[in-house]
């Protein structure tokens, strides 16, 4: 099944280069699984929300299992599982909301979503009896590095010193820190966000794997337009569009894009984490 959300517009608010801190090993409080009505086009993509809330509407339960173990959707480092947690049988309704003494005032955005998380997976694991093998192999992937010609980034407004914490007021400006929008057709756009960030956020399109090699720290505004998918295809029809609007002709690889930001990706064979589903079953709802 296609999931028009995940490939047109995908929004990812994480800091992958958050120091680790302990992690309550809790669940949500209040928990409501319903599987998602035939004909009922209503969606809401799978999100962290105030409150310690929890709410996913119409999303597959392979997106839900992506999301709760910091994967890409579409992530070559997520396998396995039966078919039907990626097709109508797998798409399920669900809200839920933690307990206030999981999320305390002053959280770190980072790190009150991977509290939420940690509690996603175990909401998972007791509706859907989900089991995940995590697993260290050394495959084929993309990293990061600075091209010859050096960075073409433009620094954020903001520090990582300075970004608001998860219950806080939004910063004057109304930046987000580590926030991404945008997908494959329509490009990367976020106003203060890491590379971490940014290999995250890209490799649910990819064949491989993308780790940032870079070492380089902060926080940047880069805004790029969409990159052709790399799955081999016929070549876009004469005066085709993109999502954006632009001509289809003019649209880039995901390498020259890279490499319009000063950057440039190169395959190398590195250890990495990986996930395989290795059982779920379809919930009773509640």
């Amino acid at each position: 099944m296609k999931y028009r959300v995940a490939l047109g517009l995908l929004v990812l608010n994480t800091a992958l280069t958050a120091q680790t801190q302990p992690v309550p090993q809790a669940g949500f409080e209040v928990v409501s699984v319903k599987a998602h009505k035939q004909g009922d086009n209503a969606r809401f993509f799978p999100q962290f929300l105030p409150g310690g809330r929890f709410r996913s509407a119409g999303a597959p339960l392979k997106m839900l299992i992506a999301i709760a173990y910091n994967l890409g959707y579409q992530s070559v480092r997520l396998s396995g599982g039966p078919a039907w947690i990626n097709s109508p049988e797998g798409v399920y309704d669900i809200e839920a909301t933690a307990p206030q003494s999981a999320l305390p005032p002053g959280l770190p955005s980072n790190v009150r979503e991977e509290r939420m998380r940690q509690m996603l997976q175990t909401l998972l694991a007791d509706q859907f009896k989900l089991k995940v093998r995590a697993e260290t192999k050394e495959i084929p992937t993309y990293a990061i590095v600075v091209g010859k010609n050096g960075l073409k980034l433009e620094k954020a407004k903001i520090e990582e010193k300075n970004c608001p914490a998860a219950d806080a007021e939004p910063t004057p400006s109304g930046i987000r820190c580590h926030a991404i929008m945008g997908g494959r057709g329509r490009g990367i756009h976020g106003e203060a966000i890491s590379l971490s960030d940014v290999a995250h956020f890209v490799e649910s399109w990819t064949d491989h794997p993308m780790v940032d090699k870079t070492g380089i720290p902060g926080l940047f505004n880069i805004q790029t337009k969409g990159w052709m998918p790399m799955q081999p295809g016929p070549p876009p029809a004469a005066g085709a569009k993109a999502e954006d609007g632009s001509d289809m002709a003019d649209v880039p690889t995901i390498f020259a894009l890279f490499e319009s930001l000063g950057l440039k990706l190169e395959v190398q064979k590195m250890p990495v984490e990986v996930f395989v589903i290795e059982h779920a079953e379809k919930p009773t709802e509640n």
